[in-house]
Parts: structure tokens; C-alpha cells; sequence
């Protein structure tokens, strides 16, 4: 099993290149199975959880050609002939988007069923707006042997209000709306740029889409879609782990192949705290840290507020401000599983609740480490690299999830991080064979 070797004390200089967002990816492929015309996306993240999709969808019948390197990071997806519209839990259990082909399958053949989504244990993700949803556009749904199973002969147009704000909800019936009959009106929606992202791409392949980015998407479905090439948006969450480490390791970082736009609710707070952070271009934001850093607030909520997948970064950082920083989690109950583990580094944080509370600044210091989810893993390494002594990291696979080469970025920008194990990119994982 891989694990990180850091050594801190070093700043960060120099430019890092943020990679295209999983959280864009990971729908955009499913929209694939919308039309039997190839499907090309652009800027794909060489990440495990887009390999997991590939084999998701290679296992149902489709095509797929997934390309990095001379490929510049291209996928080519064609689901002509889809077999066996089952999402298979031996497949999907480490991914929680697994349920994004729910709508997809349902609107385009009218049958789907879809193993019950895995992924990060951060806390429950019901899948149940998803199956209220489907059931008002008229599909049949059961469930048995942790499977659900979908059946209609066409989904028709209905007026969907999210009881709560959901990503992957949003996108799932935005992408069974688009063949629907006749008019869906989806209220609460999220505004996540991923939602937006994912629009961009069936408006593109045919779909005809109002409103996708604000609360409320109006679809007017359309019997078929085409094909259609697209690029995945920045990752925001790349780009703000990148941020914070220019900032927690009082260096001059630019980070390149960003979007500021998808970044204010973070930026504020960095700013807030002291740090400098300058829009040198579209896609550039310059960090820099040389002054002492300020404890802050900080509520999760969702985009446009601080995104939940930054709490844990953000935590890291507050270490090593001066004060007290509250920190509250709205969006999962079990999202703290990183504190233990940064205490063990010298951290004083003590949870109540959904709220944690960090007493800063204490000098850390290295110590064997354990990564329990996507974005805890990310924290340790921030945490790690401002650490006396060398610090090990288990578990690194989950950062293989959702990071892609982040120890080789890194380490372009001084930081002295090494992986020991086997690496996550071999040609059989990631081929570049187009």
C-alpha cells in the first residue's frame, strides 16, 4: 500500500497547474449514454475515480477510449450499444457517483439498475431525491440486494422540488429531463459549477436547458441528442488545496489553469487571515503568505458558500494562525476524521459536534499518519509539510481518487514529498491509446 514521506520546512515557489475537476468529469461521462454518437471530453483528470467510471462504463457495452499524456488528457466515449445496463457493486463500491447513471440509463433505454453508491465514509449521501425524482417523471423503482432498479417506457416532464440541496441529485434528473416528455421545472437545485459544467455539455449534444448554475433549471426534452466535444472545467478544489498550500507554507505560488471565479468564498477567508491572493490572469492566481496569519471563522455550506471538500485544508492551515477559528460542518455529520490525525501532529483541536475548534498557532511536528477520505488526505499533507521531521502517510490511495500526480506537483514546487509503493499511472490503468 503507497504512502507519502514529507519532510517540511520548505515554501512552495514557483507555478503549479491545477487539472480538470473529477467532480466535472465524473457526469459529463455519464451523459455519454445519452446518444449513440461518440462523446469527446477534454482535460479528463488522471484520477482513480475517472478509471472507475471507464470500467463502469466498458462493463454496460460502451467504448471507451480514456487518453493521457500525448493525448492531452482526452476521452472517447460512445455507447452506441449498451448490453447490460447494470452498475455492478464489484465496480462502483469506492465511488460514490455511482448513481449518476441512474437517470441517464432510465431516460435513454428505460431500465437501469444501479448498486447502492460507496466512496468516502464522510457521512450519509441519500440517494432518495434521486428516486423521488425518476418516480415523478413516471419511472418505476425498487430495491432489493443493494440494488435499485428503474424501469420506464418513456420519463415524462414534472415540476421537482429538492427537498435539500443535492450535486449529484441536480445532475442526475438534469440528465434524465433532457429526453424527457414534455417540460421539467427543477426547483433547489445546486449551483455548484460541476451542475453547470455538466449543462454545458448537453446543451452541446442537443439538450435544450435554462437556468443550469441558479436554483432553478427549466428542460424542455428533446426525443435523441448527438454527439458533441467538450472540456471539463479547472478543478476548484485542486486549485484551493493549492492556494492553501502556498499560504500554510509562507510561500509565492501561482497557480495556473484556475478559475477565480469558482474560488471567492475561499479566497475571502484567505484573505481575512492575511493572506495575499492576486488575480494575475484569467486562469492565475498568484499566493502569498509572508506575514503572520489570523484565525478566522469558517461555516461550510453550499457553492456559492465554503465548499465542504475545502473544511479539512482549510483546518490544517488554521493551525498555524494566531487565535481561535471556529470551524462548523453543515454539510456531512461525519467530516472531522482528519482532526485526530493532525492532533497526533501537535494540533490543538477539540470537536463539539459539527463544530471544531482550532487554538493556533502550534508548531507541528512529524509523526505515522493515517488518510481516512479524499480531502482528509489532502490536509495531512498540508499539515505535513510545514512539520518538523519527516512525516509518513498511509492510505494514499484515497488522494489517487481525486488528485491527480499531486506529489509530483508538489515536489516541482519544492516540496519535499516522496511515494513509496507502487504508482497509481501504469499503461495499464491509463493507456494513451488515442
Amino acid at each position: 500500500m503507497d504512502k507519502f514521506v514529507i519532510r517540511g520546512g520548505n515554501p512552495l515557489v514557483g507555478t503549479i497547474r491545477v487539472s480538470g475537476a473529477k467532480n466535472s468529469a465524473l457526469p459529463c461521462m455519464a451523459a455519454a449514454l445519452l446518444t449513440e454518437d461518440e462523446v469527446i471530453l477534454e482535460n479528463i483528470p488522471q484520477v482513480h475515480d475517472i478509471e472507475t467510471e471507464r470500467k463502469l462504463l466498458v462493463s454496460m457495452g460502451a467504448d471507451v477510449n480514456l487518453g493521457y499524456g500525448r493525448a492531452q488528457h482526452r476521452t472517447t466515449i460512445c455507447c452506441k450499444n449498451l448490453s447490460d445496463p447494470v452498475a455492478k457493486y464489484e465496480i462502483v463500491k469506492t465511488m460514490r457517483a455511482s448513481s449518476l447513471v441512474l437517470g441517464p440509463l432510465v431516460a435513454r433505454i428505460g431500465m437501469a439498475r444501479v448498486a447502492l453508491p460507496g466512496g468516502c465514509a464522510i457521512g450519509g449521501r441519500p440517494i432518495d431525491l434521486h428516486i423521488k425524482g425518476l418516480e415523478k417523471m413516471g419511472a418505476t423503482i425498487t430495491q432489493e440486494h443493494g440494488y435499485l432498479e428503474a424501469r420506464a417506457t418513456r420519463l415524462k416532464g414534472a415540476h421537482i422540488f429538492f427537498d435539500k440541496i443535492t450535486v449529484t441529485g441536480t445532475e442526475d434528473l438534469l440528465m434524465a429531463a433532457v429526453l424527457a416528455d414534455g417540460e421539467t421545472l427543477l426547483e433547489n437545485c445546486a449551483r455548484e459549477p460541476e451542475v453547470a459544467d455538466t449543462a454545458a455539455l448537453l446543451t452541446s449534444m442537443g439538450a435544450k436547458i435554462e437556468g443550469a448554475g441558479t436554483s432553478t433549471i427549466r428542460v424542455q426534452g428533446v426525443t435523441s441528442l448527438h454527439g458533441a466535444r467538450h472540456r471539463i472545467n479547472p478543478d476548484r478544489i485542486e486549485a484551493g488545496t493549492f492556494l492553501i498550500a502556498g499560504a500554510i507554507t509562507q510561500g509565492d505560488l501561482i497557480v495556473d489553469n484556475c478559475n477565480p471565479a469558482h474560488l471567492g468564498a475561499l479566497i475571502d477567508k484567505l484573505t481575512q487571515m492575511g493572506v495575499s491572493v492576486e488575480t494575475i490572469a484569467p486562469d492565475q492566481l498568484r499566493v502569498r503568505a509572508s506575514h503572520p496569519l489570523y484565525a478566522v471563522d469558517m461555516s461550510t455550506e453550499e457553492y456559492p458558500g465554503f465548499p465542504t471538500d475545502m473544511q479539512a485544508q482549510f483546518m490544517a492551515l488554521a493551525t498555524q494562525a494566531d487565535g481561535v477559528s471556529q470551524i462548523k460542518e453543515n454539510i456531512f455529520e461525519n467530516r472531522f476524521m482528519h482532526v485526530q490525525e493532525l492532533v497526533r501532529m501537535g494540533a490543538n483541536i477539540k470537536v463539539d459536534g459539527r463544530v471544531a475548534t482550532v487554538r493556533g498557532k502550534t508548531t507541528l511536528s512529524s509523526a505515522a499518519v493515517m488518510c481516512s477520505d479524499l480531502r482528509a488526505s489532502a490536509s495531512l499533507v498540508l499539515a505535513a509539510m510545514v512539520a518538523d521531521g519527516e512525516t509518513i502517510l498511509d492510505r494514499v490511495y484515497h488522494m489517487d481518487r481525486g488528485y491527480e500526480r499531486f506529489e509530483e506537483k508538489l515536489r516541482s514546487v519544492g516540496a519535499q514529498i516522496r511515494r513509496m509503493g507502487n504508482v497509481f499511472a501504469t499503461k495499464d490503468t491509463a493507456p494513451e491509446n488515442i
